[in-house]
């Protein structure tokens, strides 16, 4: 079977520098790309930046400089900050880009052909911040000031003419899809709200905007650029060679495996973004996934809150590893989720310290003095060992059917749970007291081995840098690591060398004070 895959982040607003929230998003989305791959997938992974927009004009005008430079310095942050998230994208698409422009007019040109945009005249409440149109029962009064309800930001009354698109002609074919198509949408939660617009009736969509320049010109019209939507969303086929249907990129990837997003975006993902594309007759993505916020205090994060987490730092304290642990543990995939530093900390020192590294560093220890260096050669597995060692392939098909659910919760609880059960296997079995049996100790030293080389190659997805360190306990690489051997339970060479490794995590001293 031809086994593709093509995950993309949002790609992010650069009107200011990454923030937790854009690096979350991020680091799940490599989580994914990462487990596709050691599964044999030839996998495709976007990110990129959204750079027009009247947010990103009046950014430039504040400092006084061209939008385009601009957005060359922002843009760079962002593609900084996939190598120090140590991201594993194929791509890094930019909206200020030849081929992105070209893939964007020729979609309009493709919905105004086939009748669904139109010219006319809007007028409405629109935030610049979110550069989302908003109706009257979605704003509010806060101290005077017009305000979006779900976003909080500022909202101002526009009048312009503008060019239309049909979205109230796809109200009905969006529901159908929705139907027959249940897992288009998720969580749950997510798919509900979406639907319940939907059924609440939808307006046609503003699509151009007059009163600032800088985007892309609506083809023949100059005095118009597509809304930064349009524009945004159409990236997940520009950075395949979209119109070039033929090309390699677009037959092998799209529909896109998974769309993954926030769920502050997810109207445009769900919504508009499926209308866009049944409009112009091409496939919809196989999945929107919206996860949840993280949050500082019980707010989200934003600039103008003034409340922004920068992964930088916490990088630079506490390392890349232990913070990519910490995302994928401790926020529950599709639900919001707090930055602790406490919690932090005990991930380190309790899961990654205690429960794996010094897993690595006791077997290994006892095996360099007990085995000669050596993986064992005579062995003679028990009940206990099979049952332990069996696990993994017994779980690989419920783990790969929960993956591509999402169900990011399930896999690092099965990894938690393997590690206290492998833990509790080495002292329970204790072969420092099997000296004089010889043939147990080395099969109790062969079935940990084997499990620190299970749990690592789980691990790769989540902490790479930390697992590969593990696996040089084998000799291991990272062109070693698969799941066809964990699913034909291929275990490791007996006689083959082991190396002593140092600590993969150092504990964290605890003020009790």
């Amino acid at each position: 079977m031809d086994k593709k895959f093509y995950i993309t982040t949002p790609i992010y607003y650069p009107s200011a520098k990454p923030h937790m929230g854009h690096a979350y998003s991020s680091i799940i989305a490599d989580f994914f790309a990462r487990f596709k791959r050691m599964d044999g997938f030839d996998v495709q992974f976007l990110t990129g930046t959204d750079e027009h927009g009247l947010k990103i004009q009046r950014s430039a005008e504040k400092q006084n400089i061209d939008p385009l430079e601009f957005c060359n310095q922002i843009s760079q942050t962002f593609r900084d900050l996939s190598k120090t998230l140590n991201l594993t994208n194929t791509d890094f698409i930019r909206t200020t880009e030849d081929r992105h422009k070209k893939t964007v007019q020729h979609l309009w040109k493709e919905l105004e052909k086939n009748d669904d945009i139109y010219l006319s005249k809007y007028s409405g409440w629109y935030s610049v911040s979110d550069e989302a149109f908003y109706n009257e029962d979605e704003i509010e009064d806060v101290d005077g000031l017009k305000r979006s309800i779900s976003s909080r930001s500022t909202v101002e009354w526009i009048e312009e003419e503008s060019y239309f698109f049909r979205l109230s002609k796809w109200e009905k074919p969006l529901l159908d899809y929705y139907e027959t198509h249940p897992n288009f949408i998720s969580p749950e939660t997510r798919k509900n709200e979406v639907i319940s617009f939907v059924k609440s009736g939808l307006k046609d969509l503003s699509i151009s905007r007059k009163s600032f320049s800088w985007g892309i010109n609506v083809p023949g019209n100059n005095d118009h650029v597509i809304y930064v939507w349009l524009d945004a969303l159409t990236n997940y086929i520009s950075a395949l060679n979209y119109p070039d249907t033929n090309n390699v990129l677009f037959k092998n990837f799209w529909p896109a495996s998974v769309h993954l997003i926030g769920k502050d975006i997810l109207r445009f993902h769900a919504v508009y973004w499926p209308a866009f594309l049944l409009a112009a007759k091409i496939d919809l993505p196989l999945k929107v996934y919206g996860h949840g916020w993280i949050l500082s205090g019980d707010e989200k994060m934003s600039k103008s809150k003034g409340n922004i987490l920068d992964p930088i730092e916490i990088i630079n304290e506490y390392g890349l590893d232990p913070l990519r642990y910490y995302l994928i543990k401790e926020v529950s995939f599709g639900n919001d989720g707090n930055i602790s530093q406490e919690r932090l900390e005990d991930c380190i020192n309790s899961d990654l310290a205690n429960n794996f590294g010094n897993l690595c560093q006791r077997v290994t220890a006892f095996a360099i003095k007990n085995c000669n260096s050596e993986v064992p050669n005579d062995i003679k597995f028990e009940k206990e060992d099979l049952i332990i060692l069996d696990k993994y392939k017994n779980n690989l098909k419920i783990i790969r059917d929960k993956i591509d659910n999402q169900d990011i919760n399930f896999y690092i609880d099965f990894i938690i749970n393997s590690l206290f059960e492998a833990n509790k296997y080495f002292n329970d079995q204790e072969p420092w007291k099997k000296k004089e049996d010889p043939i147990r100790l080395n099969t109790i030293v062969y079935t940990t081995l084997e499990i620190v080389r299970k749990i690592s190659f789980l691990l790769f997805p989540i902490i790479p840098q930390s697992s590969l360190r593990a696996l040089k306990i084998f000799d291991l690489k990272e062109d070693n690591i698969n799941l066809s051997s964990v699913e034909n339970n291929e275990y490791l060479l007996k006689g083959s060398k082991i190396n002593k490794i140092d600590i993969l995590f150092k504990k964290i001293e605890k003020n009790n004070d």
